[in-house]
């Protein structure tokens, strides 16, 4: 039976209060004044997405360090209806957190959620060489386990998680990558699509044919034909044997931009499964360049042109004689 409605709009982040993704949620403007649900981990939010409970979840799809989110990249390929409407990035910044009164010299034990120590340890092997790691589910888990009956003695926090807990810092900016980003999408089950803005993003998950020689150039060639960039692109097991993939794939443009949407209908008639996600502005705002060659213009005379030969139009002085 789907969830009845809320008074106002509901959206489901990865919590509790002060995570990265609380960050990013806080950085969408349909969020403001809405109703946050905190879920512990991507599949319960987009179960949110799916059930009505909410009307958008943010969630971290790739990270500047670790790459794609394999989690978020699995569960968009395999619930249909969703769309993206937004991305959103943050930086990510950890500090070493423990409850007040303990020392550095007092750490052994430090929780943290897998991607944060993943970027944390080489400097929690240089200043605490015989630590041991307790996992947790998020970033702020990890912290708040603290504050109840966690064995740990520390924890690696986002940057500023002193404000919500009482907790003492240890050490700040303690990752190893200072320019580290997470980006972050809003999923809903809306069909509207964003309007383009000239600095837009084009998310697709695309299965390959056949496992040929020659079957990813394929793919690969209804972008390079048609001028249509890359940002991403990340293979993932589709699961039902051997050797057959998936790709994750992030294109620079928007579907109403005609070398974009000449690209699609290619890859359509290419592949056996194309799942389109959604067309959304950058949030770096940067505009997307291409070759003159490849502005709508040459398209849409071309189509025009086509046209005119099949209905029997004279031919002009730039036409086909």
């Amino acid at each position: 039976m789907p969830a009845q409605p809320s008074a106002s709009p509901v959206y489901s982040y990865l919590g509790p209060v002060g995570t990265f993704t609380w960050s990013a949620l806080n950085q969408a403007p349909e969020a403001a004044g809405a109703e946050w649900r905190s879920v512990n981990n991507v599949g319960e939010a987009l179960d949110d997405v799916t059930s009505g409970r909410s009307v958008g979840a943010m969630i971290a799809i790739e990270n500047s360090v670790e790459g794609g989110v394999s989690a978020t990249q699995d569960a968009l390929a395999a619930i249909p209806g969703v769309r993206i409407t937004g991305e959103y990035l943050v930086r990510v910044d950890f500090d070493l957190v423990a409850r007040p009164g303990t020392a550095l010299a007092d750490v052994t034990t430090v929780a943290a959620h897998p991607v944060a120590y993943a970027q944390t340890h080489r400097w929690l092997d240089q200043a605490l060489p015989k630590h041991a790691h307790l996992p947790a589910t998020s970033n702020v888990a990890a912290p708040r386990a603290l504050l109840a009956d966690s064995p740990a003695d520390a924890a690696i926090a986002p940057h500023g998680i002193t404000q919500h807990l009482e907790l003492a810092t240890l050490a700040e900016h303690v990752g190893d990558n200072a320019t580290a980003v997470t980006r972050f999408i809003m999923v809903t089950r809306s069909g509207r699509i964003p309007e383009r803005t000239g600095a837009d993003k084009t998310s697709i998950i695309v299965e390959l044919p056949s496992d040929r020689a020659g079957s990813l150039l394929d793919m690969l060639e209804q972008f390079a034909t048609r001028g249509v960039n890359m940002s991403l692109l990340e293979s993932r097991p589709i699961g039902d044997e051997l050797g057959r993939y998936r790709f994750n794939i992030d294109l620079d443009g928007h579907v109403r931009d005609e070398r974009v949407a000449d690209a699609l209908l290619g890859l359509k008639r290419f592949s056996p499964r194309v799942t389109f996600l959604g067309s959304y502005p950058r949030a770096d705002g940067r505009p997307v360049e291409h070759e003159e060659r490849y502005r709508d213009e040459v398209f849409i005379e071309a189509r025009d042109w086509l046209r005119g030969i099949l209905s029997g139009e004279p031919a002009t002085e730039h036409g086909t004689e």
